[in-house]
């Protein structure tokens, strides 16, 4: 062994072995060394290819503490900006009419963002959470973890400078607590919920003469608003896990394939955690936080996806006619309360708003943009999430980074309640198999939305999931599960679940197609649809995973194929219908929207040739993508296809495209004329007009959008006057293949496809990214054997001043 791998071998047992502090010269010898003087809490990081660090630490503290060291080191910028906004504090620094990011809530304007957690601050409600005990609280080791990680941040910030040109000698970058951490995460539990309608919330104002209550919306307005609040919320994702009796080895695999924005502060960020003894735990955090939202031990595997539950409701109240700020519950009065929220302003007046919270949560004024809440003379409406009590999604991951079996999970679930908005598919060492909706939702049961909807609650429940109900009368309150946490909330035992079937998979959507040999079924229409359209991307995943557990002797390599298998399902049942109606056209043209004839031939061949996936060599993938984009805007949903969906065929139904539809030859032209104008070839490689440029060098992209029902998505920007699509500000994330063999170590290939870092000047700021393009794996390195051979190893030894 060489003298640099011994020493840093020697180093790593020392730790391991340890019972008291961190040896002192745990890094000396090696390229980078960070080590303040003396102090209390410790942790060694060792940096293994792509800047990926494996902390080491003898307790909690410590762990939080090289965490948020190592999370400083990368992003400390987008971390900074991000605890900005937790302190409504953003117009005070960028301005107030300037827009966020929307990485922690909706809010399109600083200054709104600032009134709602400016809110959140002044009323302690992290702080409340804080000081219950576990399990509706904080554990001791996530409290650890959170005062560490803080620690740690600070400890970064005080030894170095900042490289970063986002936020080079700024002002606003500065100390955090433990607090701000904790409100980090309650902000990440509440971003559906209440996150969705921070701009009502804040703008919520009494009536004043003349405001009518509203009109009934039609059902597609109830449908629309669902997708519009939820599934439109800029999240998305893929996983599979497959049992053993699927695979090669009899243990089971797990492909998660997380869809996510690649700037922002809703980055994934890639580590290892290890507690010698006590946990060892791989994978992505979300930012900010000091545990793996999704990853792998050497035991068992796990992923998220964002679920169709309705993670919030709604109760329309009757008001006091002689005051529209008083409420009556069984013919009591009850008055608002008021929240007066000051928020400082760059070079401006202070801005001072009231909003109005009731014993539901707090009065808005609007659904979404077709379906209006005006508060009224006599009536309002006040929305219910049960995510703002929750401070429990940390302690239920850290419970998943433990767990050795899906039954662990499944018990880390039942116990801590804490998943806000996702779906977790899990595989395990054993070939257990998991899928479950054990999320935080409100208790909307059908019996109480039959019982309890007012007018506009009839409409919105049955189309949309979205429950209105009569806030007027006591015994339309949420009431508890006996196996809930909390009062409001379902319990464990109402959760839609399957267990250990060949594969269960989901691309967000309803958990009744999991498995379309075993659909899950008897839950709460709140939790989501049964029996009902699929949408393209469900669709072509369960034909892809079930042709995968058909065939069987599955490994990691199936996992990380089928990643970047790029299929089209949308291509593989229209494009060919497409060419033989574009081929029919007289004199191969096509009239555009503007009235315009348009000479579509050439597109003819295209798509005949075609090979229906979004590989960046594929020619024909950019006609097809910008040709779909635009006829499903012209032609309606119900029109698009002769085949009608069928329930007992949701996979293969609805088909066979319409192309006597006139939005078909019209979409067709405008996407002639559109590529034309920007002197893009119809047969263009889709990776020379779908790429990011990094460091001056252009990276093809492979994928292609969700409506296209591609598993590996990616949502990018179109340039118009290129012809192109030239940034990807959305899609394939932390992705990770995980299995196990008869080693001791799991077999795991990762790749963070924006790289880990958000720094320009960072050697790892776009690392990873030429991966995505090429469609390459970074091999996981777990076990110590492989940490330590690491040619890229570095190794910093941090602790805190004292």
């Amino acid at each position: 062994m060489p003298t640099r791998l011994r020493r840093l071998a020697v180093t790593a047992l020392a730790l391991l072995t340890a019972t008291s502090a961190l040896p002192a010269a745990a890094a000396e010898p090696q390229d980078r060394q960070d080590r303040p003087s003396h102090g209390g809490l410790s942790a060694v990081i060792r940096y293994t290819e792509y800047g990926i660090p494996h902390i080491l630490a003898k307790n909690y503290a410590g762990l939080g503490f090289g965490e948020g060291w190592a999370q400083a080191a990368d992003q400390v910028c987008t971390l900074a900006d991000g605890f900005v906004t937790l302190r409504g504090e953003r117009s005070r620094h960028f301005g107030a009419d300037a827009a966020t990011d929307g990485a922690l809530s909706a809010a399109r304007t600083n200054l709104t963002s600032d009134l709602y957690f400016r809110g959140v601050r002044e009323s302690r409600t992290v702080e409340r959470l804080l000081a219950e005990p576990a399990p509706l609280g904080p554990s001791r080791e996530v409290r650890d973890l959170m005062r560490g990680w803080a620690a740690g941040y600070n400890a970064w910030l005080q030894k170095n400078a900042i490289t970063d040109p986002a936020c080079a000698d700024a002002s606003w970058v500065r100390p955090v607590t433990a607090l701000d951490v904790a409100a980090r995460a309650h902000a990440i539990t509440v971003i559906s919920g209440e996150g969705r309608f921070v701009e009502t919330i804040t703008s919520a104002r009494p009536p004043t003469a003349g405001v009518s209550s509203p009109a009934t919306p039609s059902k597609k307005a109830a449908a629309d608003a669902a997708r519009e609040l939820w599934a439109d919320a800029g999240m998305g994702s893929n996983a599979v896990a497959f049992h053993g009796d699927t695979t090669a080895s009899g243990s089971g695999l797990l492909l998660g394939n997380p869809h996510y924005p690649w700037q922002g502060g809703r980055r994934f960020w890639q580590s290892q955690l290890t507690i010698p003894g006590e946990l060892n735990v791989s994978g992505g955090s979300l930012l900010g936080s000091p545990v793996i939202a999704i990853g792998f031990n050497s035991r068992v595997a796990w992923s998220h996806t964002v679920s169709t539950g309705i993670p919030a409701n709604f109760h329309q109240l009757t008001l006091d006619p002689a005051d529209p700020t008083t409420y009556l519950v069984d013919g009591k009065r009850e008055r608002m309360t008021k929240r007066t929220v000051t928020v400082a302003v760059q070079d401006g007046e202070p801005v001072t708003r009231t909003q109005w919270w009731t014993r539901y949560g707090p009065v808005v004024t609007s659904l979404s943009s077709q379906v209006p809440l005006p508060w009224t003379s006599t009536t309002a409406y006040a929305l219910y999430d049960p995510n703002a009590a929750n401070l429990r999604f940390t302690d239920t991951s850290l419970a998943f980074g433990k767990a050795r079996s899906t039954d662990d999970v499944l018990k880390a679930l039942g116990r801590h309640q804490g998943i806000p908005w996702v779906n977790t598919l899990a595989a395990d060492r054993s070939g257990h198999s998991l899928f479950t909706q054990s999320q935080v939702l409100p208790r909307i049961t059908d019996e109480l939305a039959e019982r309890c909807s007012t007018e506009l609650g009839r409409t919105m429940y049955p189309a949309s999931g979205i429950a209105v109900l009569d806030g007027s009368r006591g015994d339309c309150a949420l009431g508890s599960d006996a196996d809930a946490v909390r009062p409001g909330m379902f319990g464990p035992a109402r959760m839609p679940t399957l267990k250990d079937a060949p594969y269960a998979e989901n691309s967000n959507g309803t958990a009744w197609m999991t498995n379309a040999d075993q659909p899950v079924t008897g839950y709460e229409r709140i939790f989501g649809t049964v029996g009902t359209q699929l949408g393209l991307r469900t669709r072509g995943g369960i034909e892809d995973v079930a042709a995968m557990a058909e065939r069987g002797g599955l490994t990691v390599r199936d996992l990380q194929e089928q990643q970047f298998a790029n299929r089209v399902p949308a291509g593989d049942l229209a494009a060919e219908d497409v060419a033989r109606a574009c081929a029919a056209l007289p004199g191969g043209t096509a009239t555009g929207s503007g009235g315009t004839a348009v000479d579509v031939s050439q597109a003819c061949g295209v798509l005949k040739k075609w090979d229906r996936t979004m590989d960046t060599g594929s020619r024909g993938a950019l006609l097809f993508d910008r040709f779909w984009r635009r006829m499903t805007q012209l032609v309606p949903p119900a029109e698009v296809w002769k085949v009608p969906f069928s329930a007992a065929d949701p996979v293969r139904t609805p088909n066979t495209l319409d192309t006597d539809a006139p939005g078909v030859a019209t979409a067709l032209a405008d996407t002639v004329a559109e590529l034309r104008a920007a002197g893009t070839a119809l047969d263009a490689p889709l990776g020379d007009r779908q790429f990011v440029v990094r460091g001056g060098e252009r990276l093809p992209i492979p994928g292609g959008a969700g409506q296209l029902g591609v598993w590996n998505v990616i949502e990018p920007t179109w340039n118009a006057a290129d012809g192109a699509y030239t940034e990807v500000p959305f899609g394939s994330s932390h992705l990770q293949a995980v299995g196990w063999d008869d080693s001791r170590c799991p077999v795991a290939r990762t790749l963070l496809s924006y790289s880990q870092s958000s720094n320009p000047n960072s050697p790892h700021f776009s690392d990873q990214t030429p991966l995505f393009s090429g469609e390459r794996w970074v091999t996981s390195r777990f076990c110590e054997k492989d940490i330590l051979s690491s040619p890229a190893l570095s190794v910093v030894s941090v602790r805190e001043r004292s």
